[in-house]
């Protein structure tokens, strides 16, 4: 006869769940050089917004269904600090609703670094896990020494030859999972300067995505969770501001199962690196059966790769 084993619930991390949307759509993601341009910028991108959100909405409502849709806007506060939230965030809303946009969620791009005092960034990155090409050695560093990830096998290293030493032959990268030809992508996730570490644009936006997407937990909890704004005048200092703001009392959910942007064009090779680092993050366990569970409730159909649950507009202009 076995002996009975007895565990402590509590020893077991309970992964908490988050609402979810069927869609996240994102009207915008501008640096500190768009809101510096004025109004007429941020008129112009949203302009150009209005049509691909408005079919993003239409697509969704596919068979009759009434989608869930929430949308967000992203401010990079994190590499460059501009104005302030009491001066910016009136303009900005008020140009997406002269172009018929609402924005429920208002996101600071430094909150996909830290947020609420957890290190989000930091939190993502040991959750990499490299796919290693066929035959390799070994004899890279892994990503979490170099902050440097592929999809694919780099050339190779010459490195520092001894003398009379035979130099290597030359042979090209090539991407994991090519298609005959390869497009390589080699992403430089953080640098460090005077022993600090800065993310890199890409890394944060991959962040991003699996914030919308409601995979992000911190020992189960989740991470990023928007809070409430009870109106009146916005802070005159972005710290003082919450990383992520719900705008709109009566909004959709900030995560959802699939995620929309729409972009100016020159986002193009960032958000191709973002699905480089998706493509070998190993999300929570808890988040995803959950996201799975819930869809298939639900008659959505979500893909199983995460990066394939992301999908894109990119807008030529300035």
């Amino acid at each position: 006869m076995s002996a009975a084993v007895f565990r402590e619930t509590a020893a077991e991390p309970r992964t908490q769940s988050v609402p979810l949307a069927h869609v996240s759509l994102e009207l915008g993601h501008l640096y500190m050089e768009d809101f510096e341009a004025g109004p007429e910028r941020l008129r112009e991108h949203f302009a150009r917004v209005r049509p691909w959100a408005d079919a993003v909405r239409a697509s969704a409502a596919v068979g009759g269904r009434q989608p869930r849709i929430s949308t967000c806007f992203l401010i990079d506060d994190y590499f460059t600090r501009f104005s302030s939230p009491a001066e910016l965030v009136p303009t900005l809303l008020a140009e997406a609703e002269k172009a018929g946009l609402t924005i429920d969620y208002l996101a600071r791009e430094s909150g996909c670094a830290v947020a609420d005092g957890i290190g989000v960034a930091e939190a993502v990155e040991h959750r990499l896990v490299e796919s290693p090409p066929t035959g390799s050695d070994g004899s890279r560093p892994p990503a979490g020494e170099t902050g440097w990830l592929a999809n694919g096998e780099r050339g190779p290293d010459a490195g520092t030859l001894e003398a009379m030493a035979q130099v290597p032959s030359w042979r090209p990268p090539a991407e994991t999972a090519a298609r005959r030809h390869s497009v390589f992508v080699d992403v430089e996730l953080w640098d460090n300067r005077n022993d600090r570490r800065t993310w890199s644009c890409p890394f944060l936006a991959a962040v991003w995505q699996l914030a919308r997407l409601g995979l992000l937990r911190h020992h189960g909890e989740p991470v990023l969770r928007p809070r409430p704004w009870s109106g009146g005048a916005f802070p005159s200092q972005w710290d003082d501001l919450p990383s992520l703001v719900q705008l709109n009392a009566t909004a959709a959910p900030f995560s959802a199962y699939r995620t929309a942007s729409v972009l100016p064009s020159r986002f193009l090779p960032v958000e191709h690196a973002v699905r480089v680092i998706l493509d070998q993050v190993d999300a929570d366990p808890g988040a995803l059966r959950q996201v799975a569970e819930r869809s298939a409730r639900e008659g959505m159909a979500v893909p199983d790769e995460i990066a394939d649950r992301a999908s894109y507009v990119f807008y030529a202009g300035p």
